[in-house]
C-alpha cells in the first residue's frame, strides 16, 4: 500500500499515515506474538499475514453485517500483511465478552465453575495501561476519568455483544465454541461521521478463546503459546499451524449463501401488500421473485411455478398473499419442502421471520437480523425517554 510515515507502534503492529489520506491509516501486522504484557516475546515466520487476513476477514463480516468499523480494505496475501483503515482517536480500553467463564473471570471469581455458559453474556472493560496490567475498570471509573460517557459505554456494550454473537454464530456452524472475545474502539478523527464510536484496532487470533467442539484441550487461539512449558522450534511451528487453521476458517466468515424469497400473490388486490414485503427484504438483502397466481382460478401454474422455483434454488421460502381464506398458501405449503408464511401484517415483521430462517446457515443475514432487532429496541427506548421527558401541560382552570 501506498504509506506515509510511521506514527506508531506496538507489540504485534505497526501504524502508518496513508499518502494522500489524512483521515486514513495503514496498520501492518508483523510476526511478533507475545504474552505476558511483552515478558514473553517470539517471532514466527508468516504470522502477521496470518494476523491481517484473519483481522480483514472478521471485520469485512461487521461491515456486511452493518456494524461500524474503521476497516476499509486490504489484509490478504497480495496485500503486505498491512490494511488501509480509517484514522480513530483511540479509547483506551479493552471491551471483553465472555460467553463461557474461563481465563481472568475465573481466577476473580473461586466460586465460578470453569467452562460453565454465561447468559445473558457478560461485559467487562479493562483499562489499557501495561504498567498495572491492564486493571478491571468500572462504567463509573470510565465516566469518572473522562475515558468515555455514559452513551458511549451503552454503545460499546452493545456493539460488543452484538459482535460476539455475530462471531459466536460463524464459529458455531464450524463446531467451535467461542468462549470470549477482546475488541477496542475508536471515534473516527475525521471526514464523514468524524466522532463516530467504531470499532477499531484488530480482531485477529489473539483476541479471543475458541475451542473446537466445545473442548479445552483443542484450543486453536493464543493461550497455546501463553501456555508453552518450551518454547522452541517445535512448539511455535504447533502455534503458527493453530494459526493457520483458523485463518483458513474464518476465510468463509463474510460470505453469504445464495438465498430468495418467492412472494405469490392470489390477486392484484395483495400486490402492494406484497411490495412491501419484497421493499423490506431489500433492506436486509434478501433477493425477491414476485408472482400472480391464483389457487381457484390457475392451480396448475401454481404448481408449475412452485415445482420451477424449487428445482432452481437451493435456498428457498415462500411468503403468500391470499387474504383469509388462506386457499393459495395451502396449496404452495402442502406442495413444496421449502418453509412457506403467510404475508399478511407488518412487511418488516415477515421479512425479519425470512431472515431469521435463513439465517440459520448465513452469518452475515444472521447479524443483519440482530442488528434490525437492536435498532427496533432501542427505538422504543429512546420513544419512551422522550415521552417521559415531556412536561405534561397542566390542566386548564383551578381547583375550588
Amino acid at each position: 500500500m501506498n504509506k506515509g510515515i510511521e506514527i506508531a507502534k506496538g507489540k504485534t503492529k505497526v501504524l502508518f499515515e496513508a499518502s494522500g489520506q489524512p483521515d486514513m491509516l495503514v496498520v501492518k501486522q508483523t510476526d511478533s506474538i507475545s504474552a505476558g504484557d511483552g515478558a514473553r516475546r517470539n517471532e514466527i515466520g508468516g504470522k502477521g499475514r496470518l494476523a491481517a487476513q484473519t483481522t480483514a476477514r472478521v471485520f469485512r463480516l461487521l461491515n456486511l453485517c452493518g456494524l461500524p468499523t474503521h476497516y476499509l480494505n486490504g489484509g490478504e496475501d497480495d496485500d503486505d500483511n498491512e490494511m488501509l483503515v480509517r484514522r480513530c482517536n483511540m479509547i483506551p480500553l479493552e471491551v471483553v465478552v465472555r460467553g463461557v467463564a474461563a481465563g481472568s473471570l475465573v481466577k476473580r471469581n473461586p466460586g465460578l465453575q470453569r467452562g460453565s455458559l454465561l447468559v445473558p453474556r457478560m461485559v467487562e472493560f479493562f483499562l489499557k495501561d501495561d504498567a498495572r496490567h491492564d486493571p478491571l475498570i468500572t462504567p463509573d471509573a470510565i465516566i469518572g476519568e473522562n475515558i468515555a460517557n455514559a452513551a458511549e459505554i451503552s454503545a460499546m456494550t452493545e456493539i460488543a455483544r452484538l459482535t460476539f454473537e455475530i462471531l459466536a454464530h460463524a464459529w458455531r456452524k464450524r463446531d467451535v465454541l467461542l468462549v470470549d472475545l477482546k475488541i477496542e474502539f475508536g471515534r473516527l478523527a475525521g471526514g464523514e461521521n468524524k466522532g463516530q464510536l467504531v470499532i477499531a484496532d484488530v480482531i485477529d487470533n489473539d483476541s479471543w478463546r475458541i475451542w473446537p467442539q466445545g473442548r479445552e484441550d483443542r484450543m486453536l487461539d493464543k493461550q497455546i503459546y501463553r501456555n508453552l512449558e518450551t518454547v522452541d522450534d517445535a512448539a511455535l511451528a504447533r502455534v503458527k499451524k493453530a494459526y493457520e487453521d483458523v485463518a483458513d476458517m474464518v476465510g468463509s466468515f463474510p460470505v453469504m449463501r445464495p438465498g430468495m424469497i418467492a412472494l405469490f400473490a392470489e390477486s392484484t388486490d395483495f400486490v402492494p401488500q406484497l411490495n412491501g414485503v419484497a421493499q423490506a427484504l431489500g433492506q436486509l438483502g434478501l433477493p425477491v421473485v414476485r408472482h400472480i397466481a391464483s389457487a381457484s382460478k390457475t392451480p396448475g401454474f401454481v404448481l408449475q411455478l412452485v415445482q420451477q422455483h424449487d428445482a432452481t434454488f437451493a435456498r428457498l421460502m415462500y411468503v403468500t398473499f391470499s387474504g383469509l381464506d388462506g386457499s393459495l398458501h395451502a396449496v404452495i405449503d402442502n406442495a413444496t419442502s421449502n418453509p412457506a408464511v403467510e404475508g399478511g401484517g407488518d412487511p418488516n415483521a415477515v421479512a425479519l421471520h425470512c431472515a431469521k430462517v435463513l439465517a440459520l446457515e448465513d452469518t452475515v443475514l444472521f447479524g443483519r437480523t440482530l442488528l434490525v432487532q437492536t435498532n427496533a429496541r432501542s427505538a422504543v427506548l429512546q420513544s419512551d425517554a422522550q415521552l417521559n421527558a415531556q412536561q405534561i401541560p397542566a390542566a386548564s382552570g383551578t381547583l375550588a
